[in-house]
């Protein structure tokens, strides 16, 4: 009785975590259609995205985030940002960890999510990782969106992992990107959000959402045959923290 009690109450929670990312944008519609309309507008949306969307969805599921900067982010500058991917709440961290503007890229199946997809196709970059020409068109928007003083995360595992796996191996895109585009590259560790959102039904609960910013690395003088070493490089540091676990 008491385990059909805490299913229960761990469907109710993610039932909450639905209602928190709808109402927002509910509520907002009007305006963030307006700013969404506009690439040059697309700060403004960022703004409303990160404080009015999800900070309200993270404190509202009693997920308090807490995060470490080995080095900050400077305003106006542009980065390549990469972290784990293990829960939906990924994208409500790196929100409120960057200030600044950016743009994400990620899988075109995200536009099928009811009322979410309807602005992720409109504000990031999508790709199809089976199609080559898609492929190759994220470059050339990327490279607007940074001419455009923003910044573009990936999630380089291309996808969340199955529970058991740790941290799953990296694609080259993000790190072919930063190195073509000469920006620093900032690895991020998530330490908590498959605790506390993951994608099994019965699973999760409210508390700390870790997150720890590491020293960037810089790609300036980095060629495109340099990629899979920078790619292993930023994995073992992501891999390193989750394996400690501070």
């Amino acid at each position: 009785m008491l385990n059909l009690f805490k299913k229960g109450l761990q469907v109710l929670y993610r039932v909450w975590f639905y209602i928190l990312v709808a109402l927002p944008i509910f509520i907002f519609f009007p305006v963030l259609l307006l700013f969404a309309s506009k690439e040059t507008w697309y700060p403004r949306f960022f703004w409303m995205a990160r404080n009015l969307w999800a900070k309200p969805i993270l404190y509202g599921m009693g997920c308090f985030p807490k995060v470490q900067f080995d080095q900050r982010l400077v305003a106006g500058k542009s980065y390549m940002l990469v972290a784990n991917h293990t829960s939906m709440l990924d994208i409500m961290l790196m929100l409120h960890i960057s200030k600044s503007p950016f743009v994400f890229v990620g899988k075109k199946e995200l536009v099928k999510i009811p009322v979410f997809g309807f602005f992720y196709k409109r504000v990031c970059i999508m790709v199809d990782r089976g199609d080559t020409q898609s492929r190759t068109g994220v470059y050339r928007r990327a490279q607007r969106r940074l001419q455009q003083g923003l910044s573009i995360c990936i999630f380089p595992e291309g996808g969340v992992p199955e529970e058991h796996v740790v941290l799953d191996t990296f694609k080259d895109g993000a790190f072919k990107m930063a190195i073509a585009h000469k920006i620093p590259l900032v690895p991020m560790t998530f330490y908590d959000n498959k605790n506390r959102f993951p994608f099994s039904l019965y699973n999760g609960g409210p508390g700390k959402c870790r997150a720890r910013v590491h020293t960037f690395i810089e790609t300036v003088s980095l060629r495109e045959e340099d990629k899979t070493t920078l790619r292993d490089q930023v994995r073992a540091v992501i891999l390193g923290q989750l394996i400690q676990k501070p």
